[in-house]
């Protein structure tokens, strides 16, 4: 049994694909966003996916930064299916600026939406993976937090890392009851983010120099997308990783072994 928060958004975002992907291998998920009435996308692509299993996915309304919000959202998958084996972190977006540029309000509302979403994640389903002795957590941070991608977003860059150190944290601390924490590392991906806002933001609005310059930047040559977080996220949270925790898995094509 699955919690997916974050799982909106058109074409094969991170959170849409990641849902999906569990509901492939036979999972039921737990779809979880603030924007319920955008989930149906992601409702109708898992329900073709899952074929006759028509409760493989159930969506759920949440808003991550509120603590009741989450609890709810964690009783929500026991109440339905028992348990809750596998947690999903991924919530988050980026907010460009540096410390001067940005306001403490948007620096405020980084810090909540990237990194306290987590925290809360974490601290309602924790105690029911503890009494199963068993669970695995996987959360999704950004390259941004490991090195400079090519824009200064230092609140997106700083919540990221943090998701990293909390995962590694938490990993240590309940790796002795059975539950796995790792990260999933996404780079530049072609994900519908790209053309929604990221080219807005920083390339006046030209999705196709905005795609030029972000693919320069990989050694391998092209951007993958969200199907390829999902299948990293999927093998973390899988039997396959049962002797990996506290680490992180980077989905960028090589970007971040180069130095420019």
């Amino acid at each position: 049994m699955v919690i997916v928060a974050g799982c909106v958004g058109p074409g094969w975002g991170n959170g849409r694909a990641i849902a999906v992907r569990f509901v492939e291998e036979g999972a039921r998920v737990l779809a979880a966003d603030l924007d319920i009435l955008r989930l149906e996308e992601t409702i109708e692509r898992s329900r073709v996916a899952a074929g006759e299993t028509k409760d493989a996915i159930h969506p759920w309304q949440c808003d991550a930064t509120d603590s009741g919000s989450v609890a709810a959202t964690a009783q929500a998958c026991l109440e339905r299916w028992g348990r809750i084996d596998v947690l999903v972190n991924n919530v988050g977006g980026s907010a460009a600026g540096g410390p001067v540029e940005m306001t403490e309000a948007v620096w405020d509302a980084q810090v909540d939406f990237n990194l306290k979403s987590v925290f809360l994640a974490c601290k309602h389903v924790l105690p029911t993976m503890a009494a199963q002795r068993s669970g695995a957590i996987v959360n999704v941070a950004s390259t941004s937090g490991l090195r400079w991608t090519g824009a200064a977003q230092v609140a997106y860059a700083a919540t990221k890392a943090g998701v990293i150190q909390l995962s590694r944290v938490v990993a240590a601390q309940y790796a002795p009851q059975g539950i796995r924490v790792n990260c999933v590392v996404p780079g530049q991906l072609h994900t519908p983010m790209v053309e929604t806002r990221l080219a807005r933001q920083r390339a006046g609005g030209d999705v196709e120099a905005l795609l030029r310059q972000r693919q320069k930047r990989i050694p391998l040559g092209f951007m993958g997308d969200g199907r390829d977080t999902a299948n990293a996220v999927l093998f973390l949270a899988s039997d396959e990783a049962r002797f990996v925790t506290g680490t992180e898995i980077v989905v960028d094509g090589g970007m971040t072994t180069r130095c420019d």
